[in-house]
């Protein structure tokens, strides 16, 4: 099956007097904090991701966030590759609780990341979105997110779309070469290890 560049959306709720006391309490730096995306959700591209997938994609992100590499965007890429020139926050933490991942971000003094402090401050609803690849299978009226998926960061967006929101065309095609440009050997050792822990624990 073709790997697909997907994205999910989820609403990232932030309150204008939390975000000041982070701000207070971080030495001047600004920490959110909310849900980062939900498993087993219909949502509104029509897609589902499975527990197991999703649980599995936060603990390899565990990697990425403890070498400080967890970086995302203002607004989507078209492209499975992060831009340094676009990274306006980082994930410092990631954890699934039940089917919902939640997580804390320190956001960065970029362009960009001025730019998101500036929208937080000033009350504008924003959302948060995976980025991934992987391919899909239908089931019914829905796509369910295969194995083969693998998460690659989480954007701030102007748009939620779980649930209530507009449909977003579904993504390009993401090649083999891509894929091993974005995780590097080590990442993808890192995977192989998680995998055969995880299936000690069955």
């Amino acid at each position: 099956m073709a790997m697909k560049l997907l994205t999910e959306y989820n609403l990232f709720d932030v309150k204008p007097e939390e975000v000041e006391k982070s701000v207070v309490e971080n030495n001047g730096a600004m920490i959110l904090s909310g849900v980062l995306q939900k498993a087993n959700t219909l949502n509104q591209n029509g897609r589902v991701y499975p527990l197991h997938i999703l649980q599995r994609e936060v603990n390899n992100y565990q990697k990425f966030i403890i070498e400080t590499r967890a970086l995302g965007t203002l607004d989507h890429e078209d492209t499975s590759v992060i831009s340094l020139q676009k990274a306006s926050h980082v994930i410092i933490e990631a954890k699934m609780e039940n089917e919902t991942v939640y997580g804390r971000l320190k956001v960065l003094n970029t362009t960009n990341g001025k730019d998101l402090q500036a929208l937080v401050r000033d009350g504008i609803k924003l959302g948060i979105s995976s980025r991934g690849v992987g391919s899909l299978k239908k089931e019914g009226d829905h796509y369910v997110v295969q194995d083969d998926y693998q998460l690659i960061c989480f954007d701030f967006v102007s748009e939620p779309s779980t649930p209530g929101a507009f449909m977003m065309k579904e993504g390009k095609d993401i090649s083999d070469e891509e894929i091993r440009i974005l995780f590097d050997k080590t990442d993808r050792i890192s995977r192989i290890v998680n995998d055969i822990l995880s299936h000690r624990h069955i």
